[in-house]
């Protein structure tokens, strides 16, 4: 975890465009209440094969002009160079200067997968592109990807972004401190010593997490799982036990030398300002975990 020590701890809070007017609504109260932490960005996430193009670009220079700078997430699936060069240079020229670039999913039903197949060639098209203006920010798989052939291959993926030249990294999610830990020494053998942001799931619905866990590999762990189950329809157990769970593995990774935490927020202010709460992280710079 040396490697991890040396950088400024920051804070980030990730949202999904809203679908409708009253999606849209209830995104702008989230967004007050969470920036009244003052964190150092928010992100917005892209659809499978740029599906939410449109809403992500309205999204992000919504929250953007707000005072919080935003993040859009950039996918390479599905697109074609000339129109993420567009997208690079909207963004550009509206002030955004960090980009969260990622492979991306294939939609259901599409048949191409666009010009470039993996996130170093997103990466590398980027700074060809666009230069150094834009902080780079990519996945990285604590538990490994899913569709990965093995733990050495994913591994090297992910130095293959870096050395495409990646800034910096936000994990999926992972209720197991450890697999963090061994995967940053694991990157530390090979030399790649960016700053890998821990990414945290809140727990508010049992079954939803089940769903989004078994879709992107994160492991749920049994004890973890067995209690979450024993609570049935319990919402505001459910919802106690996982801030609990989540802000002691927040400690945990605060205090080894994380270079910050990225919240998933799912749209929703409570479970993450509570965590946040607990933490006592609001001054932050002044804290030494």
């Amino acid at each position: 975890m040396e490697s991890q020590k040396q950088f400024k701890r920051r804070f980030s809070f990730e949202f999904f465009p809203p679908k409708t007017d009253r999606g849209w609504e209830k995104l702008q109260g989230v967004r007050n209440q969470l920036a009244e932490v003052n964190p150092d960005f928010f992100s917005v996430t892209f659809g499978a094969g740029g599906s939410t193009r449109d809403r992500t670009i309205e999204t992000v220079l919504n929250l953007h002009s707000k005072g919080i700078s935003t993040a859009p997430h950039l996918s390479c699936i599905g697109g074609t160079r000339a129109d993420i060069a567009e997208l690079l240079d909207a963004y550009k020229d509206n002030g955004i200067n960090r980009i969260v670039a990622l492979r991306g999913d294939m939609p259901s039903g599409m048949g191409a997968g666009g010009e470039m197949r993996y996130a170093n060639e997103l990466v590398e098209f980027i700074r060809e592109h666009s230069g150094d203006h834009f902080n780079l920010e990519v996945a990285a798989y604590p538990e490994f990807h899913p569709q990965a052939r093995n733990a050495e291959e994913d591994l090297k993926n992910f130095a293959r972004k870096v050395e495409a030249g990646a800034n910096s990294a936000i994990t999926q999610y992972f209720f197991n401190a450890d697999s963090y830990f061994y995967f940053i020494d694991r990157l530390e053998k090979l030399g790649v010593t960016i700053p890998v942001v821990p990414g945290i799931m809140p727990i508010v619905n049992f079954s939803n997490l089940v769903r989004f866990s078994d879709m992107c590999g994160a492991e749920i762990p049994r004890w973890i799982r067995k209690q979450l189950e024993a609570y049935g329809d319990d919402t505001a157990s459910i919802r106690k036990f996982g801030e609990e769970v989540v802000t002691r593995m927040c400690e945990k990774l605060l205090q080894a030398g994380a270079p910050g935490l990225h919240f998933y927020t799912l749209n929703q202010a409570e479970p993450s300002i509570s965590i946040w709460n607990n933490l006592g992280i609001s001054e932050r710079e002044k804290i030494a975990f």
